[in-house]
């Protein structure tokens, strides 16, 4: 079925004269998969819906923090009445203490937490807070790593900078870049090396412990051990970006579905049921360097806002309810183990990442294992696949180098739907 996008196409012209590249954040102009950003008009539970009507199966979840669905009665019903009261006081309130609660009481690694208002915040703030405690300046990153849009962790990143061929970007000094550290996913020698040249000078190591903007790719058996061992060894502090697999791996995130427990932890809107919301937290040492407490200064005139505090609350309680990350799990399960079948059935070059209830379809195979390997993914064929899928009412990332993300929205009947696109839009490519 031709789908048709009139009003979309209409509204990105007039958006493009008002916005650069007619959006708010890059990877939403579809450019890398040749085609006009569909403008949602409204969504609910595991649908979106665009200005001209089309329904699609959302497997984008905001670019993952809406682990509930969209429009979850529970977390509106809260919204709604936290904001009946007030929608900013910019000083404290009781849901900060609240959530706060949830997340020390989930994470190994936090006994203090400091909220901001988007991830990059909390990496940022995560890195400062870093070199202040180890009286260090260089940090190591990871490549195809994305933490964000700070200056100095904009060096050989994945999500957008991959999809658009920006590793780094123009307007950021070299003098910012020249204390990070590029290091391979995957590759402890390559973290080794960096450390015996400036192990005494190397104030963090920080990364997704599961890699999800170059694609997912999960890391390889010992290697987030091995990268505590040498952090520990070196007076190096750790730091876990759990924007994206804090709360979506369980309520411990990645720290504790892979039993290494980071110096710092920097969490996203999944905290805030997708508003924008952001947090960083560690050890209470190292927390004690944060103003007003310590010296390192960080603030935010919207941090631990009412109405994010009201909405992550809701969101955490409901997912630690019993069964909710089995069913996820198992849902993912299914939708991966069907679209393998297809793979294999149609002798196509692909292959799948995949870890709880996140997924990566490469055109490439083996599968990927670090940045380079990702790269050899055929970026073209992914383009038009999306199209493809998109024709069948499904909405995958408009990138080969996201991930796709499952609620608790979808159903059985949503998974099966799905790989039916999936095998016709696959067939056609």
């Amino acid at each position: 079925m031709k789908l048709q996008f009139t009003k979309s196409k209409r509204l990105y012209k007039t958006a493009q004269g008002l916005m650069p590249g007619g959006v708010n954040s890059p990877v939403r102009s579809f450019n890398a998969v040749n085609g006009t950003p569909v403008f949602i008009a409204k969504a609910k539970g595991a649908y979106t819906y665009d200005e001209d009507g089309n329904k699609f199966i959302d497997y984008m979840s905001s670019w993952g923090p809406l682990i509930l669905g969209h429009a979850d009665p529970d977390v509106v019903r809260e919204i709604k009445k936290a904001a009946e009261k007030g929608t900013s006081y910019g000083a404290p309130c009781e849901n900060e203490v609240s959530i706060a609660k949830l997340i020390v009481k989930s994470f190994p690694g936090i006994d203090m937490i400091r909220m901001t208002n988007s991830g990059t915040e909390a990496t940022m703030s995560s890195v400062r807070l870093a070199r202040a405690y180890t009286k260090r300046d260089y940090i190591v990153k990871f490549e195809g790593c994305y933490h964000g849009h700070a200056d100095y962790l904009l060096v050989q990143a994945g999500s957008g900078a991959t999809t658009f061929g920006t590793p780094s970007s123009p307007g950021v000094p070299k003098s910012f870049t020249d204390k990070t550290l590029l290091a391979k996913y995957n590759d402890i020698d390559s973290v080794e090396r960096l450390f015996k040249k400036y192990g005494d000078k190397i104030a963090a190591v920080i990364l997704e412990p599961v890699a999800a903007n170059m694609g997912v790719v999960p890391p390889q058996k010992g290697f987030l051990k091995s990268l505590r061992k040498i952090t520990k060894r070196a007076g190096a502090l750790l730091i876990f970006d759990e924007v994206i697999t804090g709360f979506r791996l369980g309520m411990g995130g990645a720290q504790k579905a892979y039993g290494v427990v980071p110096d710092i932890t920097c969490l996203g809107k999944i905290i805030g049921g997708g508003l924008p919301v952001g947090a960083f937290g560690g050890g209470k040492d190292i927390m004690s360097m944060v103003a007003p407490v310590g010296p390192m200064y960080q603030a935010g005139t919207l941090s631990g806002n009412p109405l994010a505090m009201a909405a992550g609350i809701a969101t955490l309680t409901k997912l630690n309810q019993r069964g909710n990350y089995k069913k996820l799990k198992e849902l993912t399960e299914n939708l991966v183990e069907g679209l393998q079948d297809i793979i294999t059935k149609l002798e196509i070059k692909a292959s799948i990442n995949s870890v709880e209830s996140m997924f990566t379809l490469f055109f490439t195979d083996p599968a990927p294992h670090d940045y380079g390997s990702a790269l050899t993914s055929d970026t073209k064929k992914y383009s038009k696949f999306f199209e493809n899928l998109l024709c069948a009412g499904i909405m995958f990332p408009p990138s080969q180098f996201e991930a796709v993300f499952l609620s608790l929205s979808h159903t059985e009947r949503d998974v099966n739907k799905t790989l039916n696109g999936l095998y016709r839009s696959l067939k056609n490519l």
